[in-house]
């Protein structure tokens, strides 16, 4: 863990895609699970002291973009139902309507 969020922390820069990070991380340690990278990076945000500010917004967007499962459809929301109107309501309207 503690070689994954260093190594990490010396390849993390400004404006480098997760995806770019995750594929330098890979060449230096092939046996990194993406589970084991992503644990790593939030280790490294964790034991960031006194850090590039810049290394460290890199690697707080790398771990929070891996951590989401991009391999699940996402999620929609089916038609909104109507509500049902109050029954009495329509019989108040009905009768005025016959009324006048």
């Amino acid at each position: 863990m503690e070689a994954l969020s260093a190594t990490l922390w010396s390849l993390a820069e400004p404006g480098m895609t997760p995806k770019a990070l995750r594929a330098a991380l890979r060449a230096k340690h092939p046996e990194a699970s993406k589970k084991d990278i992503v644990r790593a990076a939030f280790y490294a945000l964790i034991e960031a002291r006194s850090q590039d500010g810049q290394a460290l917004d890199a690697l707080h967007r790398f771990a929070l973009a891996e951590r989401i499962p991009s391999d699940d459809p996402p999620m929609t929301i089916g038609k909104r139902r109507k509500k049902k109107q109050d029954r009495g309501a329509e019989v108040i309207v009905a009768t005025a309507a016959e009324a006048a």
